[in-house]
């Protein structure tokens, strides 16, 4: 599924935006299979600008109590499904285009400011994954933080969504309907990496210096070494003439 959290650090009284995201045509087959079981979305009320849209701006797709039992195809016939592009929905500004309504500008032009505004929202995020890269996610969002999980993420590549078997148009059929998302995820992918690899390079050249200080305090430990021998040597030899001296 698709989701985004507002993670607050109270210690330090910042709160942060961050999400996960998935491979689009994954994650429409998930929520078809979640939806297929009993599952809706009638909690959500959409709100935009202050309002609810309409049941004109957003038809349902179904009637009666859910949509149970629906087959992919109907699930991917319905022109009005919210699982279509649904990453790039909820990161984008909707205000920015009329909210549900799609009268307020061409769709060209809606698809661009949505897809310009969801790549804007998740550059300026603290922290994202994906759901693909578990390690690096957790990588990227311990050192982020600066915080360690209890125990390692495990990569689950066997999911109910894995489990559906599609032939090839069926799945250009589902990249053609979440298009957005495909763009996005392509772009999140890119500077997710992108992160990934800066902080990796981060942490080496904070190994790099660690070990450069500690090599110059062995130097100077040793040099101060060194000194002591020598001027404990100096007061031996002095000793034993004053001694010979003496005699």
């Amino acid at each position: 599924k698709y989701s985004h959290k507002v993670w607050a650090n109270h210690s330090l009284e910042n709160f942060y935006y961050i999400t996960i995201l998935r491979d689009p045509v994954s994650r429409y087959l998930s929520e078809w299979r979640h939806v297929q079981r009993g599952a809706t979305w009638k909690a959500s009320l959409h709100v935009c600008d202050g309002r609810s849209p309409t049941t004109e701006e957003l038809p349902s797709c179904y009637t009666g109590d859910d949509w149970s039992g629906c087959s992919l195809q109907e699930f991917m016939d319905c022109p009005y499904n919210l699982a279509n592009n649904r990453q790039v929905r909820m990161l984008s500004d909707l205000s920015l285009v009329g909210c549900y309504n799609l009268s307020v500008m061409p769709e060209e032009q809606r698809n661009k400011v949505l897809l310009d505004s969801a790549k804007e929202n998740l550059k300026r995020m603290a922290f994202f994954g994906l759901t693909e890269f578990q390690r690096k996610t957790q990588y990227l969002f311990e050192k982020t933080f600066n915080m360690n999980f209890i125990s390692p993420f495990t990569q689950y590549n066997s999911t109910r969504a894995s489990s559906v078997e599609i032939d090839k148009q069926t799945q250009q059929r589902i990249e053609a309907l979440n298009f957005l998302d495909v763009e996005l995820y392509d772009y999140a992918k890119d500077l997710f990496l992108q992160r990934y690899q800066y902080m990796r390079q981060k942490e080496h050249q904070e190994a790099r210096r660690k070990r450069q200080e500690q090599r110059k305090i062995l130097r100077e430990k040793q040099a101060h070494l060194r000194e002591q021998g020598e001027n404990n040597s100096s007061s031996t030899d002095y000793t034993g003439n004053v001694e010979r001296w003496r005699r």
